[in-house]
């Protein structure tokens, strides 16, 4: 790669990133990949200015090189897209190795290609379930009411058995503290503060009494002689939460806008349902699912990146978005293709914090998507894709309802 220019990397940019024209590329993030992989930003929240790297070998650089660090982060009102910062000191997302291996290689245990393949089993039921009451009703039907915003809720909750009373209020909280909104940050700090409460009690009493769900799993999973702490396992359901409901919604939702737009896709998975696999990661490299970027890591010494000197302390943001369409890795990026050879996407992040719920993630998108369409041969838009309204209040992407008839 070419070293960014001078001029590109003392011109600081601001970055409101509010770009939600359906599922269209951010302009301003393209503009930055090819013309300043390495970017001086200014964010909505947060003091000071950032670097933001967008190019694919870049940011597998930084998310995988020691010195980078997220944990450094902690105390600093650091440059960010919501006025109060989602993460907590515990969270497995503010860890550097060698202490985020430890979370790791505990939460991993969950997620075994076994288990997985179980849970498979148990997303299968609740997709029919979900797919019967749709059909009962006859069409119309809202997409994103009868499958992608109660799915992944049911799923994660039944794997994590929680009680079906509290989940209108846990999804009402979680969304609370995405929303981007400067007048949101009261509610967003009190959101978080009940739902770490909320998870506080519901873990101890799963330490006490364990039972059959990932929780009480957590709770009794050992790597050697550790153990998650009370604060660890309070903090790591909780993400849990957020990241098994939240991420897996508006994926399924873009998912269900994307096939449906584009006719000849859909025919070749209904005709050929074994290349679900393939182009579910395609589907998930090419969507932007969700605006901008997300935790930032800390220079901890001065470091040359694509060219550009970066001073020890400086804030370091990336973009998987611009990585999943980096020219210099994928050929023809802003095609969706499913036959093309198959490169790690970064969607689900990479190195010591790619997320390990991802196989979690793929099977309900796939199991979704599949079954969805052999049930449904002839399901299409019941409204013109322009009338398709969005989400514009926070850091996701995602159409708020999407009319299909069939």
């Amino acid at each position: 790669m070419e070293n960014t220019s001078v001029e590109n990397t003392e011109t600081v940019r601001s970055c409101p990133f509010d770009f939600a024209e359906r599922l269209e590329f951010d302009p301003q993030l393209k503009q930055m990949l090819t013309e300043a992989p390495v970017s001086r930003i200014r964010m909505p929240y947060g003091e000071g200015e950032a670097w933001l790297v967008t190019s694919y070998e870049d940011v597998r650089t930084v998310t995988t090189d020691r010195r980078f660090s997220r944990s450094a982060v902690l105390g600093r009102d650091f440059p960010r897209m919501t006025p109060e910062p989602i993460v907590q000191a515990e969270s497995i997302n503010l860890m550097d190795p060698p202490a985020s291996s430890r979370l790791r290689s505990l939460v991993a245990k969950c997620f075994t290609p076994r288990r997985v393949d179980r849970m498979r089993r148990r997303t299968q039921g609740i997709v029919d379930r979900l797919l019967n009451d749709m059909e009962d009703a006859g069409p119309p039907a809202d997409f994103v009411a009868r499958l992608s915003a109660p799915l992944p809720l049911v799923t994660i909750c039944e794997v994590l058995d929680i009680p079906e009373a509290d989940r209108p209020w846990l999804r009402a909280h979680a969304l609370t503290m995405m929303n981007v909104g400067a007048a949101s940050k009261a509610d967003a700090v009190r959101a978080k503060g009940e739902l770490r409460a909320y998870f506080s009690e519901l873990t101890a009493e799963r330490r006490r009494s364990p039972g059959e769900d990932l929780i009480s799993t957590l709770a009794t999973a050992r790597d050697g002689d550790e153990l998650l702490d009370d604060d660890e396992l309070a903090v790591m359901a909780m993400t849990l939460l957020i990241a098994g409901q939240d991420t897996t919604t508006y994926l399924l939702g873009n998912m269900g806008y994307t096939l449906l737009t584009r006719p000849a896709l859909k025919t070749a998975l209904q005709a050929e349902p074994e290349r679900f696999p393939r182009t579910i990661e395609e589907l998930l490299r090419h969507i932007p699912f969700r605006k901008g970027v997300g935790i930032p890591r800390i220079a901890t010494e001065d470091v040359e990146l694509g060219g550009v000197p970066i001073k020890a302390g400086d804030v370091v943001h990336v973009s998987y978005l611009t990585a999943n369409r980096d020219a210099a890795k994928f050929e023809r990026p802003d095609e969706l293709d499913p036959d093309r050879p198959s490169i790690p996407h970064m969607t689900f992040g990479w190195g010591a914090h790619h997320c390990l719920g991802a196989p979690l993630a793929t099977m309900e998108l796939e199991v979704a998507c599949s079954t969805l369409l052999a049930r449904f041969p002839a399901l299409r838009l019941a409204v013109p894709p322009e009338d398709v309204r969005w989400n514009t209040t926070s850091i996701w992407r995602h159409p708020l309802a999407l009319p299909v008839t069939w």
